[in-house]
C-alpha cells in the first residue's frame, strides 16, 4: 500500500501538459498526461556504482582499492570482499553470479591450500605458493587492460574526427590563358625588331586604312583555326603598314571579332575568329 501512495504522489507531481507536448510516448502514440496506473518496479530505481567485465576485472579493482601487494595478496580479506559483493549480484542477477562463483570457488581453494602445510620439495627449491597461478592472470589481464585503454584514446575516424572531402567542379570546355599585356608588347617588339632588318631606298607616300587593314586580317583569319600572330604581318611592306595592321588588330579584339589565346604561359600567341554561338 505504501508503494502505491509513493506512486501516486509522483504521478500528482508530473505536469499534465507543457505547451501541447507530449511527455513521452506509449507505442508510437504521443502521452500527453501520466497514466493513473503507473506502476515503477523497485528495480527501475537501482544505481550501480561500480560496473565490472568480470571476475578478473573486479579482482583487481578490490585489489587497488585496498593498495594491496598484488605479488603478496592477503587472501583472507580479499576472499570477504569478493564474497560479499558475489552475494549482492546474486540476489538480482543470478545468471551473472555463475561465473564470479566461479571465481570465489578458487579464492577459497587458494586460501584453504595456504593453511595445509607445504608439499616437500628437493633442497635449494623453494615451495609453490598457491597463489601464483592467480597472481600471473591478474597481471597479463592488468596489462591487457591498460593496453586496450591506451588503444582507445588514438583519435579514431568517425569518433574523433572525419575526412574532409573538397568537390572542385570543373569546365568541360577548354579554358586558355589570357595573354599578358607585357607578352602582347614583347612579340611586337620583336616584329618591330625583325622590320628593321628590311632597309628599303625607295621613298613613297602611302595612305593608310585601318578598316581596311581591319578586313584583310578578317579574311586572312576566315576558314584557319588558329593563326600565329606573327604570320599575321608582312615585314616586307615597312614598318607603317605593320603599325596599321596591329592597330586594326587591336580594334578587331575591342569589338570582340578575334581572340587572342595562348596554349600555356611562355607559348606562342595564337590570333583567330572570336566563337559566336548559334
Amino acid at each position: 500500500m505504501k508503494g502505491n501512495e509513493d506512486n501516486d504522489t509522483l504521478v500528482a507531481s508530473m505536469p499534465e501538459v507543457v505547451d501541447q507536448v507530449a511527455l513521452a510516448r506509449l507505442y508510437g502514440e504521443p502521452l500527453f498526461a501520466m497514466p493513473k496506473d503507473l506502476y515503477i518496479p523497485p528495480e527501475a530505481l537501482q544505481v550501480f556504482l561500480e560496473a565490472f567485465e568480470g571476475p578478473l576485472d573486479l579482482l583487481l579493482y578490490l585489489i587497488r582499492k585496498q593498495n594491496f601487494n598484488i605479488l603478496d595478496i592477503p587472501m583472507a580479506g580479499l576472499t570477504r570482499q569478493y564474497l560479499s559483493y558475489v552475494d549482492e549480484i546474486r540476489q538480482t542477477n543470478l545468471e551473472l553470479a555463475a561465473e564470479y562463483l566461479l571465481m570465489a570457488a578458487m579464492l577459497i581453494e587458494i586460501k584453504s591450500r595456504m593453511l595445509l602445510p607445504p608439499k616437500k620439495v628437493a633442497d635449494g627449491e623453494e615451495a609453490e605458493d598457491p597463489r601464483a597461478e592467480l597472481v600471473r592472470r591478474l597481471l597479463e589481464y592488468e596489462q591487457t587492460k591498460l593496453q586496450a585503454a591506451a588503444i582507445s584514446a588514438l583519435p579514431t575516424y568517425g569518433r574523433d574526427f572525419w575526412k574532409g572531402q573538397v568537390y572542385i567542379e570543373q569546365s568541360l570546355k577548354p579554358r586558355f590563358p589570357d595573354v599578358n599585356v607585357i607578352e602582347l608588347r614583347d612579340a611586337w617588339a620583336d616584329i618591330m625588331k625583325r622590320a628593321k632588318l628590311v632597309q628599303h631606298h625607295k621613298i613613297s607616300r602611302e595612305e593608310l586604312n585601318v578598316r581596311e587593314h581591319m578586313s584583310i586580317v578578317l579574311r586572312h583569319l576566315q576558314g584557319q583555326r588558329f593563326v600565329e600572330f606573327e604570320k599575321l604581318f608582312d615585314v616586307s611592306r615597312g614598318a607603317p603598314v605593320l603599325i596599321v595592321t596591329f592597330i586594326a588588330m587591336l580594334e578587331l579584339a575591342k569589338e570582340t571579332l578575334i581572340d587572342i589565346t595562348q596554349a600555356e604561359a611562355f607559348a606562342p600567341i595564337y590570333v583567330r575568329l572570336a566563337y559566336s554561338p548559334a
